[in-house]
């Protein structure tokens, strides 16, 4: 099972914008201490379903959507 996303989530993070293309991906950024905004239970949802996605037990447009809306909770998903 992939973890790639059907399409990517763009954020943006202070002036920098990328494509977040993977549930690797995006559990990185989430698990990474320098998250910025709240570790609400939106970030705690998308964080468990990435690493749910990468051990095979969830689908990769499960951790899209988690992920985005966690993105977007942070103020961080881009044109938003």
């Amino acid at each position: 099972m992939s973890d790639r996303f059907d399409r990517p989530v763009r954020i943006k993070i202070g002036t920098t914008e990328r494509s977040v293309e993977t549930a690797t991906d995006a559990a990185a950024l989430l698990g990474d201490v320098d998250w910025p905004g709240e570790r609400g239970p939106a970030h705690r949802d998308a964080y468990e379903t990435c690493l749910k996605v990468i051990d095979g037990h969830r689908s990769a447009a499960d951790a899209r959507a988690r992920f985005a809306e966690a993105a977007r909770a942070a103020g961080l998903l881009a044109g938003s």
